[in-house]
């Protein structure tokens, strides 16, 4: 019995890791919410957005973030996630543009 039970027990360890696996990257959310204002004062709110890929903002822009999830963000100031002049946006903290600086409109999930 002792053999059995321990073939038993291996055999699910090797099951249940298999699916943890195979499941892992499949829809991932950065759980929480990202607010946002515009330009224009509207508030905006995105819940659990996707870690993977650049997520575009309104077309306006964003001038103040609230970091909201479990995970770091990246703000941009271009459409696509690149360039310079970036902002690391820590969990749950917030931040705002400086003054004569252009709006971000896009951000990424650090993982």
């Amino acid at each position: 019995m002792s053999v059995r039970r321990r073939l038993t027990t291996a055999t699910g360890a090797v099951l249940l890791t298999l699916a943890v696996a195979g499941c892992s990257g499949l829809g991932r959310t950065a759980v929480g919410t990202i607010e946002y204002e515009t330009e224009r004062e509207a508030a905006v709110m995105v819940t659990s957005p996707l870690v993977k890929g650049c997520h575009r903002l309104a077309p306006a822009g964003a001038t103040k973030v609230e970091n909201n999830t479990l995970v770091d963000i990246v703000l941009y100031p271009t459409r696509d996630c690149e360039g310079k002049d970036s902002t690391y946006l820590p969990s749950n903290s917030g931040d705002g543009i400086v003054p004569g600086s252009p709006p971000w409109r896009s951000y990424s999930v650090v993982h």
